[in-house]
């Protein structure tokens, strides 16, 4: 592949000061080949005053030999010529006076030649006039930038200095975020995602550096992530397995003997570490698209029934009111029912699992623009404002040591974002500190009801 000429340079900045300086030199050229044009008559006037001294030379006799060009005519006053050729057109003087003037084919200077105090002839010095035409007209551009070369040489060279000077001296200023992204880049190379761009520039290089900033961010969330995930794994794995090792170890030692209680701990503990395994391939697949969903026809009502039921039996101990607001003309859901049903089982199961005894717990579904938007709030404690923008994040937890002890393993709320986006919906949490939290996401409304989300929604 051939490579330009621009790219063998090896910075923004000679490529910039060398387009600036072609610029600068083509436009110095135009204007002067301009100039010269407008100009290429301004010098017959010096012509014809080099006339006026050859006819003047050549009356006192001094004049050895015309100049390249001119020709030297006596003339009487009558016009009779009496040395040289007279070019057509040129006046006879009689007054013996001095004149400049010109004939449509020559110019002329003419001075009187006087014996004894009396004129007796005319001396001329004339000149051609060059052609009028197109081919001429170049020519005496062309002389008049001769006769002054190496003036418009050096201007064009000073020209071209100061445009490079002021050229390099922009182009540091409009390099230096690039430059900037550059050592950021090759820090980020080594794992340090810290790096980021300064500038106040509002230009196409001052954007580029507001998104490289927010693709280093993303970069550092990410990198974070991984090393929580990481770190959470490890410790979620860990404890079931410490926990069957020392039961394990205690019944190969003979401390223990293998009795139901013993290996009902055991069975929880693998039960565990299976769930765990479970939630995280299947997050995986949710997040990567593999999982297809099976939509239908979902009635909310029925499907709130069966979760309230469900919770009911799963916490029986559970002192909490789980109550319903429902609209009665509510349209069926288009989604995958088990899918919609790990969605609201895991979030009234949360409200339950952090609403203390004596409080209650409300899910609410209600038509928002073609869409089905369903609710889950209870009166516990709430979440702070600072933890509410990572609620939906793998393996994080407001209350890291209760959520431990009651066996979550912060992976649900993430999954559950990841079903209700796959749904194309949207899942939040609000919540008051004292007052307690409200989860909501919404979900397209089933098939009959299309026309009623294209209005709600325009395109």
């Amino acid at each position: 592949m051939t490579m330009r000429p621009l790219e063998k340079l090896p910075t923004i900045r000679w490529k910039l000061g060398s387009v600036i300086v072609f610029a600068v030199g083509m436009t110095v050229i135009l204007i002067f080949l301009a100039l010269g044009y407008a100009f290429r008559n301004t010098y017959r006037d010096t012509d014809r005053l080099q006339l006026l001294r050859v006819a003047r030379v050549e009356a006192a006799g001094n004049l050895d030999a015309p100049p390249r060009e001119i020709s030297i005519v006596h003339m009487t006053t009558t016009g009779v010529v009496t040395q040289g050729t007279a070019p057509p057109g040129l006046p006879a003087l009689e007054d013996g006076g001095v004149h400049v003037g010109k004939t449509p084919e020559v110019d002329y200077a003419a001075v009187p030649l006087a014996r004894n105090g009396q004129v007796v002839e005319m001396v001329y010095a004339t000149r051609s006039i060059p052609d009028s035409g197109l081919w001429a007209r170049a020519g005496a551009t062309f002389d008049l930038l001769a006769r002054f070369w190496w003036q418009f040489l050096v201007a064009g060279a000073v020209a071209s200095a100061i445009a490079l000077l002021i050229a390099r001296w922009f182009a540091r200023g409009m390099t230096q975020p690039l430059r900037d992204m550059a050592a950021a880049a090759r820090r980020m190379e080594v794992g340090d995602y810290r790096a980021r761009v300064h500038t106040r520039s509002r230009d196409e290089v001052g954007q580029l550096a507001a998104a490289f900033n927010r693709m280093s961010a993303e970069l550092e969330n990410l990198e974070q992530s991984r090393r929580d995930l990481v770190a959470n794994v490890s410790h979620e794995l860990k404890t079931p397995i410490a926990a069957i090792r020392a039961h394990l170890e205690n019944l190969l030692d003979g401390v223990e003997r293998p009795e139901p209680q013993t290996l009902e701990v055991m069975l929880t503990q693998t039960e565990r570490l299976g769930r765990l395994v479970e939630q995280l391939l299947d997050l995986s697949r949710l997040e990567s698209g593999e999982v297809p969903l099976q939509r239908e026809e979902v009635p909310v009502a029925p499907l709130v029934s069966r979760v309230v039921s469900e919770i009911e039996v799963a916490r029986p101990s559970s002192d909490v009111t789980i109550g319903r607001d429902i609209d009665t003309d509510l349209p069926a859901l288009e989604a995958d029912a088990a899918r919609v049903h790990q969605v609201l089982f895991n979030l009234v199961d949360n409200a339950v699992r952090f609403t203390p005894p004596g409080g209650a717990v409300t899910i609410g579904a209600h038509r928002v623009n073609g869409h089905v938007e369903i609710s889950v709030a209870d009166t516990g404690s709430g979440i702070p404002s600072e933890a509410l923008p990572r609620l939906f994040e793998r393996f994080y937890r407001v209350d890291t040591a209760r959520s431990r002890e009651d066996g979550g393993t912060g992976i649900g709320l993430a999954i559950a974002r990841s079903i209700v986006e796959a749904h194309g919906g949207h899942i939040h949490a609000e919540s008051k500190m004292g007052k307690g939290s409200v989860f909501t996401f919404d979900l397209p409304a089933a098939s009959h009801d299309r026309s009623e989300r294209l209005e709600g929604h325009p395109t």
